[in-house]
């Protein structure tokens, strides 16, 4: 069988080292808009080789790893695929995908959300062991080819991942939470610090907490876009239930009410006895 990655940076490109590892396939070919990324994922051996788009729509197994509208637009152009085809995205968002597939290749689509990365990005941040022990989400399992279901499914678990299946309306409703509030909080951190603090001040005394809080605002700003546009409904709900929880806080701290405080804390505190 023969794999195809089309977008070459951290997902992709980690997803290319992983599936050499486990040898599924006879060949992994690549493609990215960027010509300096493809010639980076030769160098660093995440696929055998860089072809143009015509020649993905041959291959067995077609992975997006590109931003959730840049999938949109490639699911556009895959009509006219073989009809035994498995594509898999890996978008961050599902709902919209689901609901713009077109009907020709509804049965050939996994959509897939791997719970995992970092906040580098390009073919350099790839890594081994990236999806190793991660949760994978698989959405509208129901809508799809048996055929293509079983080979997902496998190819997830023999890359070291954890399967949940889910609907796409729901993953989108707890990917706001999860993960898409994280990073627009962080976002917001890092440019509140940034308005207030000259960058002696912040590189001298930022410790770890702010560091750990911070350290997704340096996530691809293009690619976080994106993913905000296509959940703008889940995030603005998150947004506003958090700063409840801020304006909460923030009203004890000023009446002084230092047992609530506490009481806070401590309620916070339960969530690492669940994760």
């Amino acid at each position: 069988m023969v794999a195809g990655i089309i977008g070459l940076g951290l997902m992709g490109g980690s997803l290319g080292l992983a599936l050499k590892e486990i040898k599924y396939f006879d060949k992994i070919l690549g493609h990215d808009h960027n010509i300096g990324h493809q010639k980076e994922a030769i160098e660093l051996n995440l696929v055998d080789e860089i072809v143009d788009f015509k020649e993905l729509k041959k291959v067995d197994v077609l992975f997006l790893a590109v931003p959730v509208d840049g999938i949109i637009k490639i699911l556009e152009n895959l009509k006219d695929i073989k009809n035994d085809m498995t594509i898999i995205d890996l978008g961050s968002t599902k709902e919209k995908i689901v609901n713009s597939c077109p009907k020709e290749i509804k049965k050939n689509l996994i959509p897939a959300h791997p719970m995992t990365g970092t906040e580098k990005f390009g073919p350099s941040a790839s890594v081994e062991g990236l999806y190793i022990d991660k949760i994978v989400v698989l959405c509208d399992l129901e809508s799809v080819g048996d055929r293509q279901k079983n080979l997902s499914i496998d190819l997830f678990e023999k890359i070291g991942m954890k399967i949940i299946k889910m609907d796409s309306h729901s993953h989108d409703i707890h990917a706001a939470f999860i993960s898409h509030l994280p990073h627009a909080i962080s976002y917001a951190l890092a440019n509140t610090v940034l308005s207030q603090e000259d960058s002696k001040s912040i590189l001298a005394l930022a410790a770890g907490g702010f560091r750990d809080m911070s350290r997704i605002a340096k996530s691809n700003p293009d690619m976080w876009t994106d993913i905000f546009k296509q959940n703008k409904e889940f995030l603005l709900q998150s947004i506003e239930l958090f700063e409840k929880e801020l304006s909460k806080i923030k009203n004890v701290i000023q009446e002084e009410e230092w047992d609530k405080v506490h009481k806070s804390m401590e309620e916070a505190g339960k969530l690492h006895k669940i994760l």
